[in-house]
């Protein structure tokens, strides 16, 4: 759509005759013979529809035309927002039904949220999506296998297809979501031979950047927030056992560091308007370390679901092979969407300590200020508190206390 428009001006300007024009065609072209090293860069479109205009905001147009695929998802609706918000035009493709996606319309102002239906292994219908942007997002994930979709189809061939048409399709960015920990042969815990979850990402990434070498990838830890699947996942009664929560060794020696879904978000459209992020990999975590075991035991405190109050306790689940079964059972009956998503891959994934490389840029380099998980989750776990009815006086209830951090003496000493 956005491409139309900028044609249809662009020979309305040259049939008056317009001087603006040839000025910034020739502008783009001494830019393009010559482009310096540090100096301004060359213009991508001539074509005065393109640029930026308005004040800033919603109701402005800041230069972005912006396909995401996997909107409708968790990070995707975060993303959709802070574009509509800073004047972005949107193209969010969907699968299945209209009404899963049309929420969306809002996000932006009048006219700037178009939808188009597809199919992840149609690449027509992906062509379509992208052919009149010059941002593409990837953010399509599958955090468990159907019998459509492996986690093959989705995280490797599924990213490659999009990202090789964005760029046959002349997009200037793809911004691709992955995640931490991904390697080639992950440590095998629960599941034999280790997450294929972590590995599909892994081989995803290498099709993106053979399909798209310039493109911007993120590798987020665990993320959270509204209607997420991590703090909702421990909040979940299927994830227990009666009142018992097991963790692989008891959670005490998995590390974890989570990262909010909104700075994520932020991240993407920051990376988007920033040129020089273009071929990098960014590490999306949050600002502090913990262990598993530290942050479980504080959310039930929130929920006031604690050991004296509730009966809460932690216990190792590889000495409970009915917890296992149970996942193992959880999958089977429920494979379209297994209940409380537990299932062998997440547990498999769940009890990996998230390894920070060092050298490699995270949020911060975005400009991003992370939230602490202290700020945020007290007020995402408030729906899950026990006897929620209850209607509590001022100070009836104390404060829980936060989790501890672990320092990087300590972490060593865990693995030593």
């Amino acid at each position: 759509m956005a491409a139309i428009v900028l044609t249809r001006n662009l020979q309305l300007a040259k049939h008056h005759g317009s001087g603006v024009v040839g000025v910034l065609c020739l502008r783009g072209y001494s830019a393009a013979a010559a482009p310096p090293e540090d100096g301004p860069r060359p213009l991508k479109t001539t074509n005065p529809a393109a640029m930026k205009r308005g004040t800033g905001g919603r109701s402005s147009f800041n230069g972005i035309v912006a396909t995401v695929f996997g909107a409708t998802g968790f990070v995707g609706r975060y993303v959709c927002n802070k574009l509509g918000k800073s004047g972005s035009q949107m193209i969010l493709p969907y699968r299945g039904d209209d009404s899963d996606v049309i929420r969306l319309k809002v996000t932006g102002d009048l006219g700037q949220v178009l939808f188009h239906f597809y199919n992840l292994e149609d690449p027509a219908s992906i062509r379509e999506a992208v052919k009149h942007s010059n941002v593409v997002i990837n953010l399509v994930g599958r955090d468990f296998e159907t019998k459509n979709f492996k986690f093959k189809d989705v995280h490797v061939n599924g990213a490659e297809r999009i990202a090789r048409i964005a760029r046959e399709a002349g997009v200037e960015r793809f911004i691709h979501l992955s995640s931490l920990n991904v390697e080639a042969n992950p440590k095998d815990l629960y599941v034999k031979g280790g997450s294929e979850w972590l590995k599909s990402k892994y081989e995803g990434e290498l099709r993106v950047r053979d399909a798209f070498p310039n493109a911007t990838i993120i590798r987020p830890a665990d993320i959270y927030g509204s209607e997420d699947r991590f703090l909702r996942y421990y909040a979940h009664i299927w994830r227990r056992q009666f009142r018992s929560m097991p963790l692989w060794h008891k959670g005490e020696k998995t590390v974890k560091q989570p990262v909010y879904v909104s700075d994520v978000a932020q991240a993407i459209i920051n990376a988007a308007k920033d040129p020089d992020s273009a071929g990098r990999v960014y590490q999306a975590v949050g600002p502090k370390r913990y262990q598993l075991s530290e942050l479980v035991d504080w959310f039930h405190r929130l929920m006031r679901k604690d050991q004296k109050r509730w009966g809460y306790m932690r216990y190792d689940m590889r000495w409970d092979p009915t917890f296992l079964l149970k996942a193992k059972l959880n999958s089977f009956i429920c494979p379209g969407t297994p209940i409380g998503g537990l299932h062998p891959a997440r547990i498999e994934r769940e009890a990996v300590t998230d390894k920070v490389l060092t050298g490699v840029p995270t949020l911060e380099d975005l400009g991003v200020t992370l939230t602490t998980m202290e700020q945020q989750v007290p007020w995402e776990l408030r729906p899950y508190r026990a006897a929620l009815y209850y209607d509590a006086e001022l100070g009836e209830f104390e404060t829980p206390s936060p989790p501890k951090c672990i320092e990087a003496r300590d972490e060593l000493r865990l693995f030593a």
